[in-house]
This record gives C-alpha cells, structure tokens and sequence, in this order.
C-alpha cells in the first residue's frame, strides 16, 4: 500500500541535507527560525533572511555554536525592498555558492482580523506586499540560479485559510489564496524540469503570529515548532524528488 503521508514520517538525520545551500525567509523567529536550525543540523549551508540583524545574529550564533556549517545573513525588509534588491541577493549568492538548492518562502504579516469593510487599505497593502509581492519579486529574481541547480525546492508557507475563506480573515487568507496560486502556476510551467515548488501549511503551531490571532488560546494545547520540521526536511530533501504542485499539511490526523 503506498503511504499516504510520506512528509509525516519522514525520519531527518543529520545528512538528510547534507551539502545543500538552503535560504530562509523570516529566519529570525519562530517557525523560520527553528526550520534553519533543524535544516543546519540535517548539513545544510542555510542562508538567513529577516529584517532584524540582532535576531539573525542570535541564530547564526547557535548555528556555530552546534557545529553545523556556517550560514549568512541577510538583512532584509521585505515591505520596503525593491526588485533591485532582490536581484542583488540572487547576484551575491550566485558569487558566494554558485548554486541554491532550497527557499523556504516562511515570512509573512497577519494584518488584522476584522470585517472586510473595515479592512484598511494600507494595511491590505502592506500584507500583499510581504506575502505576495516581495516572494513574486524573489522567486523572479532567483530563478535563474535555481533552474541551474540539480533537484531544487521551493517551498512557499500556506494556510487552511488560504484553501477556504473564512470570516474576519480577509486580509491574510486572500494573500494565502494568492500564495497558493503562485506555486500552483510555478509548478505547471516547470512541471518538466527538476525544480519543484510546493505549499506547505503548518497548521495550529506554538508562534507569536498565532499568538496574536488566538489570544485566549493556551500556546501549551499546541505543537511546537519542532514538532513539525520533518514536512520542511522533507520538502527540502532529494526524497521529494517529484513532489511538485502540492499543498502539504503538517498536521494530518491519520
């Protein structure tokens, strides 16, 4: 019988990556931060994006201090940068590594949880920009380097909000609809190749953005981070090889 959930009980050792150049959205904090850590013990040589150099700083110091390879960082602020910028990070890597073998699209803005007709329109603005046009503007910028890469992996980060509207969400579930529809369209063009471009939801997880949506929830009911890595490995493993086009859950109850 074949698995059903290959992601969930994929088994991350530490060579599960060895040797590949991965780079991290929003690998500052919570679920990106944790998946850098857990893809630098699985041998990759991650690259960090965030807009905060002191917390950027601190995982790039743990990285070290644990052994694993060395990454980079990258200061960046994804609601302001420009197409130039972007294409100045696909430069620089190209220069330091020659290769990509990863991306991991984990950055994202909640915006606030209200009617739609009460949604502002800088603040639409400003989710779209974060969620939706700054992974266009990169995904563009990078591809090049990617198409060269044998087996890469792009992985953007979805939500059940982004398969089924839901009231109150407007903001953050239409930027995840429009996520969804990139990787879609992404996946069909290269459908031929070996490049492939997943979704990847993590579901109710242990994070300040679902801190901010669910006040009254107890963060203990929930999984932390780490209890999700094996879909992100997975999706960034050769084992994965074919994945293409799909939405995966990390929080399947099987």
């Amino acid at each position: 019988m074949i698995e059903q959930y290959p992601h969930l009980d994929f088994q991350i050792t530490e060579r599960s990556l060895i040797d590949k150049v991965i780079l991290v959205t929003g690998a500052g904090d919570g679920i990106g931060k944790v998946a850098a850590l857990t893809f630098a013990k699985a041998g990759a040589t991650v690259i960090l994006l965030g807009r905060t150099v002191a917390k950027l700083e601190a995982v790039y110091d743990d990285i070290v201090a644990k052994g694993y390879p060395a990454p980079s960082i990258v200061p960046l602020d994804l609601l302001g940068a420009k197409a130039s910028d972007y294409e100045g990070l696909a430069s620089t890597i190209e220069d330091q590594y020659k290769r990509l073998d990863g991306v991991l699209l984990n950055a994202s803005l909640l915006g606030n949880l209200c009617p739609f007709g009460q949604i502002k329109e800088k603040e639409f603005a400003d989710v779209m920009q974060v969620n939706v046009n700054s992974q266009f503007l990169l995904v563009n910028a990078l591809l090049p380097l990617i198409k060269q890469t044998k087996l890469a992996s792009v992985v953007f980060t979805t939500s059940s909000v982004g398969r089924k509207g839901r009231a109150f969400w407007g903001t953050y579930s239409i930027s995840k609809f429009a996520t969804e529809g990139m990787m879609q369209v992404l996946a069909d063009e290269y459908k031929s190749s070996s490049v492939r471009f997943n979704c990847i939801n993590p579901g109710a997880t242990r994070t300040n953005m679902r801190a901010k949506a669910y006040p009254a929830e107890n963060p203990e009911s929930l999984k932390k981070p780490e209890d999700i890595m094996n879909t992100y490995v997975y999706l960034m493993s050769d084992i994965s090889r074919g994945v293409s086009g799909q939405s995966l859950d990390c929080q399947v109850k099987k």
